[in-house]
């Protein structure tokens, strides 16, 4: 006879099963990259999977190997190409065959005249130089761990897609929580992930493409970078591809031309800037609405622990830790409703 009560018994094994799930979690954080970016992109492409399943009848493992070349040509190549496209100009920002460095030595001039920083513009591109390389350390490091980390990506969005039913039968087997609030999860983590991906990443790249337009025709140098640029911080909320236009303006000003730099704040201010609160209200109301202190939140956790993809993970990640937060607070109230209703019948 065990010494053990069946409770007892069922507790040292919930223990076991925490602990080993501790040691499995440290053990899977070199590559919890790869599984966040697999779930993203599973979310992402999921109707489309189940268009060609379903709709077109065609085999699962086709329509998985589909899934992932289109999501390979259409997110992952561009969002690479553009990240080294950034570090190669930003290393070769020291050169001296570079535009921005007259850019550099007029603004110097400008502040040590009438600032008394002489060399405000260049420790400022230094400093940035600096959190650039910060930023991007998935890309500087060995090209063997970026294909590492997509292999490893690819392996679990492919068996997540080609057996889509038993993955999400598992999931509402052992989710901790009833299947309603399940599918309910479901709903907001599809919205939430279309929200900070697909949303952001639409008025990210409209604009960038309308800001190097607009550097293109004032003549500032470059202007295409400059639009990469745009892109990338316009995940941030407070910041924006907008703000860039402010010390371009400056530029122009700096070498006579006023109204070229007035034109182009004016452009990026009051009309990139007008749009992007007009197309944030469009795809939020089509997607779904994320509170920009998400984004701000979640692009500060997310760069330190994934660089660059930091922009999108964070606030991901963060909005998936709200969502679970919300189902929890929903679970409890309802079983606090069941105790109380149960609590008279037992009197």
């Amino acid at each position: 006879m065990s010494v053990f009560s069946y409770q007892q018994r069922n507790n040292i094994i919930l223990v076991s099963i925490i602990v080993l799930g501790c040691f499995l979690l440290y053990a899977l954080s070199a590559i919890f990259t790869s599984i966040l970016g697999a779930i993203v992109l599973y979310v992402m492409f999921r109707p489309m999977y189940l268009y060609l399943t379903e709709k077109r009848s065609w085999h699962r493992v086709l329509s998985a190997l589909l899934v992932i070349i289109v999501s390979l040509i259409a997110i992952v190549i561009p969002f690479l190409s553009l990240s080294i496209m950034v570090i190669n100009k930003i290393i070769g920002f020291n050169s001296k065959n570079l535009p921005i460095d007259s850019w550099v030595d007029k603004i110097d001039m400008f502040t040590a005249e009438h600032l008394n920083q002489p060399r405000f513009a260049e420790e400022t591109m230094q400093k940035l130089g600096t959190h650039a390389a910060d930023l991007f350390p998935s890309i500087l490091s060995s090209a063997g761990s970026i294909i590492l980390t997509l292999l490893v990506m690819y392996f679990i969005l492919y068996f997540m897609l080609a057996q889509l039913r038993e993955f999400e039968a598992g999931l509402l087997r052992y989710a901790p929580f009833s299947e309603q609030h399940a599918l309910k999860f479901a709903v907001a983590l599809k919205n939430a992930t279309y929200s900070n991906v697909l949303g952001q990443g639409i008025i990210s790249l409209v604009q960038g493409v309308l800001l190097a337009n607009g550097f293109w025709i004032v003549g500032i140098p470059d202007a295409v970078f400059w639009g990469v640029i745009a892109t990338f911080i316009s995940f941030l909320p407070v910041v924006g591809a907008p703000t860039l236009s402010i010390p371009a303006g400056l530029y122009l000003m700096l070498i006579g031309r006023n109204w070229a730099g007035i034109g182009i704040m004016i452009y990026g201010l009051l009309f990139i800037g007008n749009l992007d609160h007009v197309l944030r209200m469009v795809i939020n109301k089509r997607i779904a609405n994320t509170h920009p202190i998400i984004s701000i939140v979640g692009v500060f956790i997310g760069i330190p622990l994934f660089g660059i993809l930091g922009l999108v993970f964070g606030p991901v990640l963060l909005s998936y830790f709200i969502l679970m937060t919300e189902i929890y607070e929903t679970n409890r109230l309802a079983a606090d409703r069941l105790e109380r209703i149960r609590s008279p019948a037992d009197d």
